[in-house]
């Protein structure tokens, strides 16, 4: 029988407890050696010194948690062809160093509640500031207008510190050329920063003086070299004069101004209306801009060029007071087909300026008798020809018995056409149209740049 002995089951003891030691010791050196991976950034757990999982900390990428969502200031679209548009979104970032790479978006367009185009895409979304997001070129169902633009953004994966924000670039200039045949805007940025930035987008929104946008562009500057200045341009494939409605695009104005026989009816001495017409419309010369042009068409049984355009408003004024009934026009018709024909020739005549907005106004006080046959079909044919050709009809029907549904017909819209129900409303609706016309003060233009290159790497 084997007598037990301790020393030797402690020695038993203590080499089987170093010899496990020593496996396990080897089993971590090995698993360390080939297999241990450390907490990272890029290891989708929240670990080491991370708020969140693989953001905060010592990571560059930015917690959502922390961050302010962007907000939508407004989306709007902008015809540039018929059925083509372009869309332009600003969106708020107010982020003080917070960006990200990669924001989804989607553009939708509707025509009294029904989707007739969207457009999705990928912008950058620099910090601090509010950015336009723009898409270009987008086309409608079957040519269809949009009367609502929205825009929804998808939530970031991504946001990251930027180095700079929109302080790395500064306007110096913008100036907008022939908004009428070849718009063209010119601008000069610079990069005030020691550091180049790619794949610069710049965005120019056009606005009117109470900050309602009227349309965009978009140019790309592949590269900006440091502390340098780049000259930018943005283009537009068809006029935008009448769009953007600042006073200072000019516009050709003709004048076409009833003198027929009943337009002395109410009062011989001094003729009425017709008296108080023309002081209305000596006015309206008086109140245009000296880069506009005006003429004067006058019209009765046939129709008459009493002045060619010109931008000497006085002496137009002067002669718009000198203007008479001819006597021989008491018994005759009044042809309004023939005063729009007239005005048509003489706003394509080589004294027009082609980066003018056209328009013209037309006042009477009666129905078109003239020509014999279908006067008033004539006169709608005259006017469909100049809409045709993008120039704005202004009307003006004078007295309770004018046939308004046909004044409303001739001009390029309903809410263009006027009724003066007495002499002395005429003034104040020139006036309205003076406004119509042109905005007091001049346009703004934004003119914005934004780049990813200047965002902190990830790491």
């Amino acid at each position: 029988m084997n007598k037990f002995r301790p020393w030797a089951f402690w020695r038993r003891l203590q080499y089987g407890a170093g010899f496990s030691v020593f496996c396990a010791g080897l089993v971590t050196l090995i698993y360390f050696t080939n297999f241990y991976v450390g907490p990272s950034c890029f290891d989708n757990f929240q670990n080491g010194d991370e708020a969140g999982v693989d953001c905060d900390g010592s990571c560059v990428r930015i917690c959502a948690a922390s961050i302010i969502p962007p907000r939508v200031v407004w989306a709007d679209s902008f015809a540039i062809l018929d059925g083509q548009y372009n869309a332009v979104a600003y969106i708020e970032n107010p982020n003080k160093v917070a960006a990200t790479p990669a924001l989804d978006y989607t553009f939708t367009l509707y025509e009294e509640g029904s989707i007739i185009a969207t457009r999705s895409g990928t912008t950058i979304l620099p910090p601090n500031s509010t950015y336009p997001i723009f898409a270009g070129r987008i086309l409608t169902e079957s040519g269809r207008v949009p009367t609502k633009t929205e825009i929804t953004l998808a939530p970031a994966e991504v946001w990251q510190p930027a180095t700079t924000d929109s302080s790395q670039f500064v306007v110096r200039d913008k100036v907008l050329s022939s908004p009428g045949s070849r718009p063209r805007l010119t601008t000069r940025i610079e990069n005030v920063e020691l550091a180049e930035a790619d794949e610069v987008e710049v965005v120019a929104t056009i606005f009117d003086n109470s900050g309602k946008p009227l349309t965009a562009s978009q140019t790309i500057i592949d590269n900006f070299a440091p502390r340098s200045t780049r000259e930018v341009v943005f283009t537009w494939p068809s006029s935008i004069a009448k769009t953007v409605r600042s006073c200072e695009v000019p516009t050709d104005i003709i004048m076409a101004i009833d003198l027929s026989g009943s337009m002395n009816n109410d009062q011989a001495e001094p003729p009425e209306p017709v008296s108080s017409v023309l002081q209305a419309a000596e006015a309206f010369a008086n109140r245009l801009q000296a880069s506009d042009q005006i003429s004067v068409v006058t019209f009765a049984s046939e129709a008459k060029l009493e002045q060619a355009l010109s931008n000497n408003a006085s002496s137009v004024a002067s002669l718009i007071s000198t203007l008479s009934i001819d006597p021989k026009e008491e018994q005759g018709n009044t042809n309004t087909g023939a005063a729009l024909e007239l005005a048509l020739l003489e706003i394509q005549s080589e004294r027009s300026n082609q980066d003018a907005r056209q328009a013209v106004v037309l006042l009477t006080d009666g129905l078109a008798t003239a020509p014999e046959e279908e006067p008033e079909n004539f006169a709608l044919a005259a006017a469909a020809a100049l809409k045709a050709e993008d120039i704005t009809v202004y009307t003006i029907g004078l007295g309770e018995n004018v046939n308004l549904d046909f004044v409303r017909q001739l001009a390029s819209s309903p809410a263009l056409a006027y009724q003066a129900l007495n002499k002395d409303q005429v003034d104040e609706i020139y006036q309205r149209i003076t406004s119509s016309l042109c905005e007091d003060g001049p346009a703004r233009i934004d003119v914005i740049p934004k780049t990813a290159t200047n965002f902190t790497p990830l790491r």
